[in-house]
């Protein structure tokens, strides 16, 4: 909705699919590290990976370790490159924003939020997941409750699509009035 009101959003789930693509280091480096994860193309089979990762800590963390200082310079470069075409407003669409401390550089935080119940629905719909997969997934993240406090903004995504995307209107208004 952002974008389509005019925003640059970074998406850190899609650059996160740019460091993992065939031919990358970080390919070789996760596919070195957790055998059995490429698919008979040559690329990330994600769910292999996920089903991996997502029931163990000490896995997610070896993969954080070797994904996430990737993921954060091929931002730095994006934003870099946007800054020099004279993009005033870049926003990090981060799953991990707070977890990773990331927040604490930027000019504000937009947090979308829905009761845990809806969000971990959504989520078992939209990935096509088991309850115990989607509930793991949700485990690994921080919960949205605990995530307000660092918000600047918050939009209640748990209503219909017309009133989220009135929230976001304002939002924007109130990013492009920071000027």
């Amino acid at each position: 909705m952002l974008r389509e009101l005019g925003a640059h959003v970074l998406d850190a789930d899609a650059i996160a699919r740019e460091v993992v693509e065939p031919g990358t280091q970080g390919l070789a480096e996760v596919a070195a590290r957790f055998p059995g994860v490429l698919g008979p193309d040559g690329r990330l089979d994600r769910a292999k990976l996920g089903a991996r990762v997502f029931g163990d800590p000490a896995e997610r963390a070896a993969l954080n370790a070797l994904l996430h200082p990737r993921i954060r310079e091929a931002f730095l470069e994006k934003t870099q490159a946007l800054d020099a075409q004279g993009v005033e407003r870049v926003l990090y669409d981060a799953p991990l924003l707070i977890e990773n401390g990331l927040h604490v550089g930027l000019d504000g935080v937009v947090l979308v939020w829905v009761p845990r119940p809806l969000q971990k629905e959504r989520l078992k719909a939209r990935d096509a997941l088991e309850d115990a997969a989607a509930e793991a997934r949700l485990a690994s993240q921080l919960p949205l409750d605990d995530k307000r406090p660092h918000a600047t903004w918050m939009v209640d995504n748990s209503g219909d699509r017309e009133a989220t995307r009135a929230q976001v209107k304002e939002v924007w208004r109130a990013l492009l009035a920071r000027g």
